[in-house]
C-alpha cells in the first residue's frame, strides 16, 4: 500500500482561465494521490469552472509572505503528517515554496510548467530548482526550453481538452462570417491585431471576442477608431459551461497570439484545442507551442505573429472557401481526439506523478510512449 500522498501547491487557485490546473489536480485527487492542497494566494475572485467545488473544500490558502514563511505556516499545517513528496503546479513562487517543504521534511519535490511561470524566475534559479527535483514536467516543447541546463530532463506532457463538452455541430449559412476570439484581454493575446485585419475584410462579417483584462478599454476605443464597432462584440467572460455554444455558433476561431513588451506569450492556448475539438477551423499565430497542434493546411491555418494582412488574408480564403473550413474543422476534431483527449491525458499525467513518487507502490511497470504524447527532453544550453 501507498504510505503516503502527496501535497499539492498551486499558484492562484481557483481562476477561471487556468482549467488546465483544474483538470489535474482533480485527476490526483480522484487517483487517491493527494493529501493536501495549498494555494500560494487566492484566485480571480470570478466564478468558478464547474468542477472546482471538488477541491475547494480541500485547498488551504497560505499566509501572504516569502516562500520560506508560506512554507512553515504548510508545515504547520500538516501538524506532523507524513507524506510522501511536495509536487507545485508553476515554477515561480509555488516551486520555491515546494523546495523549503521537501528540504525539512526530507521528501522529493518536483514542479509543473505551463509558461509564464517559468519566465518570472531568472534562468539561473530554474535551472537550480531543476536540477533538485524529481520531475519536471512542461505541457508544450516551448515552455520546456526553459530549462537550459542540458544534464536535466524535462518530461512533455501536454493538457487535454473535453471532447465531450467541446464536440463538433455542423454549421450552416455562411454568411455573414462569424469570427470568434476568446482569451483574457491582455497585449499577448493580440486582439488589437484581429481588429486591424477585420477592418480590412471586405465580405460580410462579425466578430465576437470572449473575455475580461485591462485591454477591454483600449480594445473598444481601437474598434471605434477603425468603425467597426456596429461589427465587434466585446463579450465579458464565460464559463465552460457557456463556451461549447459560442464555439458552435462561430464560422472561424481566430487566435492571434503575440509575444507582448515584456516578452510574454502564450503557450498552447486552451481555447485553441477547445475549438479544434468543437471541429471548428482555427486561424492563429505560428508562436510558441501553437504549431505543436496546427499544422498549417491540414487541421487549421498559421500567420506569422502581428502580421495583420496575412490575417485577413487567412480569413478571406475561409470565407471564399467554405469547403476548406469544414476540412480543417473535421480534421483538427481528429487530432483533438487522437493526441489531446482530456481522460488519456490525465491519466498519463497521473500514472507519471506516481510513478515518480510513488515508484514502489505501482502495482504495474506503465509506458508513457502514447504516440507523441509523452517524451523527455535534454535541453541544450
Amino acid at each position: 500500500m501507498q504510505p503516503a500522498k502527496l501535497v499539492l501547491i498551486l499558484s492562484g487557485f481557483p481562476r477561471r482561465s487556468e482549467t488546465f490546473a483544474l483538470h489535474e489536480a482533480t485527476a490526483l485527487h480522484r487517483r487517491g494521490l493527494l493529501t493536501a492542497i495549498f494555494a500560494t494566494k487566492a484566485g480571480d475572485g470570478l466564478p468558478p469552472q464547474p468542477g472546482s467545488e471538488t477541491l475547494l473544500d480541500m485547498v488551504r490558502y497560505l499566509p501572504t509572505g516569502n516562500a520560506e514563511a508560506q512554507a512553515d505556516a504548510l508545515i504547520q499545517a500538516l501538524n506532523g503528517q507524513t507524506i510522501g513528496g511536495v509536487h507545485a503546479y508553476f515554477a515561480h513562487q509555488p516551486t520555491e515554496v515546494a523546495m523549503v517543504v521537501a528540504r525539512h521534511l526530507q521528501v522529493p519535490y518536483g514542479f509543473s510548467m505551463h509558461a509564464k511561470d517559468a519566465r518570472k524566475v531568472t534562468t539561473v534559479e530554474l535551472n537550480e530548482r531543476a536540477q533538485g527535483a524529481a520531475c519536471i514536467v512542461a505541457c508544450n516543447p516551448d515552455v520546456a526550453k526553459a530549462v537550459t541546463d542540458p544534464a536535466v530532463r524535462v518530461s512533455l506532457l501536454p493538457h487535454g481538452v473535453d471532447i465531450d463538452r467541446f464536440h463538433p455541430l455542423p454549421l450552416t449559412n455562411h454568411w455573414p462570417l462569424r469570427l470568434l476570439a476568446v482569451g483574457r484581454l491582455v497585449e499577448k493575446k493580440g486582439f488589437d491585431i484581429l481588429l486591424r485585419a477585420a477592418a480590412r475584410l471586405t465580405f460580410p462579417w462579425t466578430l465576437e471576442i470572449i473575455g475580461d483584462g485591462p485591454e477591454r478599454s483600449r480594445l473598444a476605443q481601437l474598434r471605434e477608431a477603425l468603425g467597426i464597432t456596429d461589427k465587434v462584440h466585446l463579450r465579458s467572460g464565460i464559463t465552460h459551461e457557456e463556451l461549447p455554444a459560442a464555439y458552435h455558433a462561430a464560422h472561424v476561431v481566430v487566435v492571434p497570439s503575440v509575444i507582448d513588451r515584456s516578452g510574454d506569450r502564450d503557450g498552447l492556448p486552451n481555447v485553441l484545442l477547445e475549438a479544434m475539438a468543437a471541429g471548428r477551423p482555427v486561424v492563429a499565430s505560428d508562436v510558441s507551442a501553437i504549431g505543436s497542434a496546427v499544422v498549417s493546411g491540414d487541421n487549421g491555418l498559421l500567420v506569422q505573429p502581428g502580421d495583420v494582412a496575412a490575417l485577413a488574408a487567412a480569413l478571406t480564403r475561409l470565407a471564399r472557401q467554405p469547403e476548406l473550413g469544414r476540412d480543417l474543422g473535421r480534421r483538427a476534431r481528429q487530432r483533438m481526439t487522437f493526441h489531446y483527449d482530456l481522460r488519456t491525458c490525465s491519466t498519463r499525467f497521473c500514472d507519471f506523478i506516481e510513478q515518480t513518487y510513488f515508484p514502489h507502490a505501482c502495482a504495474t511497470s506503465r509506458s508513457f510512449a502514447l504516440e507523441g504524447h509523452w517524451s523527455e527532453v535534454h535541453c541544450e544550453a
